[in-house]
């Protein structure tokens, strides 16, 4: 057995819904299809589940803070029979598939059910408060500081970090660009993408701004829809023709001030310290990587991203961004393959990792990464920040 425990599980299964950017169909339900779809893909039956872990909170209701299916409800609905599950707690958004590892290695569980249910569509009350004239009550944390100049969205506080750090490295729009207008070709060969249209650079910069410097195409995608994956202990697996992909290396660390303002480091984020402990668990390191996937609620975090997992450095992302070829499918590390939240939607990086999985298992069809070994996957933004490691045996 391996020191680090996540050597010793595998992802065996995944799944997704259809992705719905109209309220057309109840997300419970598409949290259901992506749930069956998962433990079928594994080859396990509804009676080998045994675990079941959800990101963000059990409670359902709308917003980026809540879950369109409890952990309850699937169970119930699902006829499963379990010895743990876990709510949303722990690190970023990536959270209950380290809470599943956990469970594993402490021997609680064998096939863990992890999953994320959007249903932001059906119920698009977010941000309404605002566009009604309401001022939120909670004046907790960095809200004291944002809501009385009216501040209230993730996008002013990461615009403030991003203009703060273009300033500093001499990061460009237009090299910010390439990372929306790649990942619109890609979503192009992604049936299951909201936007599939090609994305020029003239759009791109002409296009409305939200919050300097983040244009519409900055932003990710509002959706209704569900991702699953099914976690197990590499031994419990059953036999299977196809590849194995297992954990290499987690990242969960936050190390420095718990804030979206007030690091030491600042810009810097919480995906720095899960970065460096993602490394401080393996052997690989960037430049054995095939693909990235890399968080992209607004584009900067992906830079951010780059950045943290050493695969560019401050001050040289914008070379590396130009023109867009390197992070291509046939470029040095294609990135966000599958068109990510910026294009497919926004299911919190749970889509990024179904991608990494197909990339290493072949089964990316026109996407697919010629030899694809070892995909990285990072989750979140701010105080927020968890990465996986992933491996093709």
């Amino acid at each position: 057995m391996s020191r680090y425990k996540e050597k010793d599980c595998v992802i065996s299964g995944i799944g997704m819904s259809k992705l719905h950017r109209k309220p057309t169909v109840y997300p419970f339900n598409l949290a259901v299809d992506a749930c069956e779809t998962a433990i079928a893909d594994a080859g396990l039956e509804l009676g080998d589940i045994d675990g079941i872990s959800c990101w963000p909170f059990a409670q359902v209701g709308v917003g980026h803070d809540k879950s369109s299916a409890s952990p309850t409800d699937l169970k119930n609905s699902l006829g499963l029979k379990i010895n743990w599950y876990s709510t949303g707690s722990g690190p970023a958004q990536y959270a209950s598939i380290i809470n599943a590892i956990g469970a594993i290695a402490a021997g609680y569980c064998n096939h863990v059910l992890c999953y994320r249910a959007e249903g932001e569509r059906w119920v698009p009350t977010y941000g309404r408060q605002f566009l009604d004239g309401r001022l939120p009550t909670n004046l907790e944390a960095h809200n004291v500081w944002t809501l009385p100049y009216w501040a209230p969205s993730a996008a002013n506080w990461i615009a403030f970090n991003a203009n703060h750090h273009m300033a500093a490295t001499g990061l460009t729009r237009e090299q910010m660009g390439m990372i929306p207008i790649n990942q619109r070709k890609c979503a192009a060969l992604n049936e299951n993408a909201i936007y599939r249209e090609p994305l020029t650079l003239d759009q791109y910069m002409s296009a409305r701004m939200i919050t300097t410097p983040f244009c519409l195409y900055d932003c990710d995608v509002p959706i209704d829809g569900s991702a699953a994956v099914i976690v197990s202990r590499a031994d419990a697996v059953p036999a299977s023709k196809r590849p194995a992909v297992r954990f290499e290396a987690i990242g969960s660390a936050i190390h420095d001030h718990d804030s979206w303002f007030q690091r030491t480091d600042f810009p810097n984020m919480a995906m720095n310290d899960a970065a460096k402990m993602l490394w401080e668990r393996t052997d690989l390191r960037p430049k054995d990587l095939s693909t990235a996937h890399l968080y992209d609620g607004f584009t900067w975090l992906t830079v951010l991203w780059l950045e943290a997992l050493g695969i560019t450095k401050p001050g040289e992302t914008g070379s590396f961004l130009e023109g867009g070829q390197n992070i291509a499918l046939d470029g040095v590390l294609p990135l966000n393959t599958n068109g990510g939240q910026l294009s497919e939607g926004r299911l919190h990086a749970f889509n990024h990792l179904l991608e990494s999985v197909r990339q290493l298992r072949g089964e990316a069809g026109e996407r697919q990464v010629k030899d694809a070994r070892y995909s990285v996957c990072g989750a979140g933004g701010g105080v927020f920040g968890s990465a996986l490691l992933l491996a093709r045996d």
